[in-house]
């Protein structure tokens, strides 16, 4: 029997919440408004599911270009292409200059 690979497949390690992460107030992650323009770092939560991006996209710097219901359009460049994801705020942190 082949072996499944699904979306979390081979990702053990970045989507396991260390003990000192456990107890962080992800409500203040939703509240952020971001605007166009602003510089955000996907770093995926992995507790909450919905609006995840794929955990290949962890730990990149992009830039938003708009917003599609609760979620945000975050585009990325990946070598020469650029690529626009669509994540929840959750999901996302806010570039500290």
């Amino acid at each position: 029997m082949e072996r499944s690979r699904g979306f979390r497949t081979r990702s053990r390690g970045k989507l396991t919440k260390r003990y000192r992460d456990k107890n962080l107030n992800i409500i203040s992650r939703l509240l952020v408004d971001y605007s166009n323009g602003d510089k955000v770092h996907l770093v995926l939560e992995p507790s909450i599911h919905r609006g995840m991006p794929h955990p290949k996209f962890h730990g990149v710097t992009g830039t938003i270009i708009g917003k599609r219901g609760k979620s945000y359009l975050v585009e990325i460049r990946e070598k020469k292409k650029y690529k626009t994801i669509i994540a929840r705020p959750e999901h996302l942190r806010k570039q500290e200059i």
